[in-house]
């Protein structure tokens, strides 16, 4: 029998989760803030993703150059990553050396320096990361798409920020964002392994329920407007091939039609994202050389965002033809009630995806702090059985109402290399 999550919130207001997984001597521990590129304003976009290189360089207790050596010779793996609406730290360690991993980032909390050369440093390499992506035709393209897509809400911005807010923003801008965000109540620690529930309590309770609770934050709420009638837009650059992206506008990831358009997504493009040679998409454009490639993904948001669907075109044939193509086999969806064994075999696929990722302790422990971000555990414990509840007919429906050109955004990329 399954051990189930145990589920309790400090008196600082900081959450934690438990789950005990003794498959193996390792312990997985992830601490997840509630603040992602969502919560930037004009001038602060690229913030949160600073904010979370900053806390690899260390407090007075843990200096940056202990850091790595530390986790390492306990044979251990860390890292960490930003997100649309959330921020996560985590580390996987032999279960009897996870006291390290508790005490890095109960310290963290509360006490990472953010020294000034440290700042400087750090807005060297983000600048350079940032235009190592533009020199991607895929991501010059993308982010022309999602500024379309997003004029009010603050998913306007890539995660990574603009270049002129990654010159300008300050040391203080930084800590005064960690200040404001990395407090416990902000905050929830999700851990999965081989421990016994009781003994870890008490060990999270002593490092973690001293530190004062703090303000809550407030999250940034700019809905953005509904759009009226399809944008397009033109991206040139270097390269010989062409790009076209196309977004339609989701629901969030706690919306009813979320799992019917997850089933649609698969039968379009395979699940989550992966290209399959039996998807629909794929079988239109490449197989009938339309097209070299075909992909598509969406992602679980707080607040409505897009499904994109990036076509790779052939040089020999029109992109026009392809996107053509393409609104011949969603109108097929929109006309048409998918057979039900086509249904089955995306939710099969789906379900193959979705158990393949949540299979380690690594995952097991970020699924239960991830879903804390926009909804909560029962999203995925329900995951499986709301997929299997989806019909044609939910499919057909939700073809019609999401797939509508009036509310779409294409953006196509024009390759201005030598042989374009």
């Amino acid at each position: 029998m399954k051990k189930p999550v145990t589920q309790v919130t400090l008196k600082n207001g900081m959450k934690i989760m438990l789950k005990e997984i003794h498959t193996a001597p390792i312990i997985s521990s992830w601490i997840w803030y509630r603040v992602g590129s969502r919560d930037e304003p004009t001038g602060k976009t690229g913030i949160s993703h600073w904010t979370e290189h900053m806390m690899f360089k260390g407090t007075k207790k843990f200096p940056s150059k202990v850091l790595d050596k530390a986790i390492s010779r306990d044979g251990g793996r860390w890292n960490a990553s930003t997100s649309r609406d959330s921020t996560r730290y985590y580390e996987t360690m032999p279960a009897d050396k996870i006291d390290l991993a508790l005490h890095l980032e109960s310290d963290r909390m509360q006490n990472s320096i953010f020294d000034k050369k440290e700042v400087e440093s750090e807005r060297t390499v983000i600048i350079s990361e940032r235009e190592g992506s533009e020199n991607e035709p895929t991501f010059r393209l993308s982010e022309a798409v999602q500024h379309a897509a997003f004029r009010v809400h603050p998913y306007h911005h890539e995660i990574i920020g603009d270049k002129a807010d990654l010159r300008s923003i300050t040391r203080d801008d930084l800590y005064n964002h960690y200040r404001t965000y990395y407090v416990p109540g902000n905050a929830v620690l999700s851990i999965a392994g081989d421990f016994e529930t009781k003994s870890m309590l008490k060990r999270i309770r002593d490092l973690y329920e001293p530190i004062p609770s703090g303000p809550k934050p407030t999250r940034l709420i700019r809905p953005e407007p509904e759009q009226h009638g399809e944008l397009r837009l033109a991206v040139e650059g270097p390269g010989e091939t062409a790009f076209t992206q196309i977004a339609y506008r989701f629901p969030n990831a706690t919306h009813s039609d979320y799992f019917p358009l997850q089933v649609l997504e698969s039968l379009l493009n395979g699940a989550s994202g992966l290209s399959y040679k039996t998807a629909r998409l794929y079988r239109a454009l490449v197989d009938r050389e339309f097209a070299v490639d075909v992909s598509g993904w969406s992602e679980a948001t707080i607040d409505p965002y897009l499904y994109r669907i990036t076509i790779t075109h052939r040089p020999d044939r029109k992109p026009e033809k392809a996107v053509a193509v393409l609104d011949d086999e969603i109108k097929k969806l929109q006309d048409d009630l998918v057979p039900d064994e086509e249904i089955q075999r995306a939710v099969k696929q789906a379900r193959a995806v979705f158990a393949y990722g949540s299979e380690n302790i690594t995952h097991q422990a970020f699924w239960m702090g991830y879903t804390e971000m926009f909804s909560d555990y029962s999203w995925y414990t329900n995951y499986l059985k709301k997929l299997a509840k989806v019909t044609p007919k939910d499919v057909q429906r939700v073809a019609q109402i999401y797939f509508q050109p009036r509310s779409r955004v294409i953006g196509s990329y024009v390759p201005k290399g030598k042989g374009a």
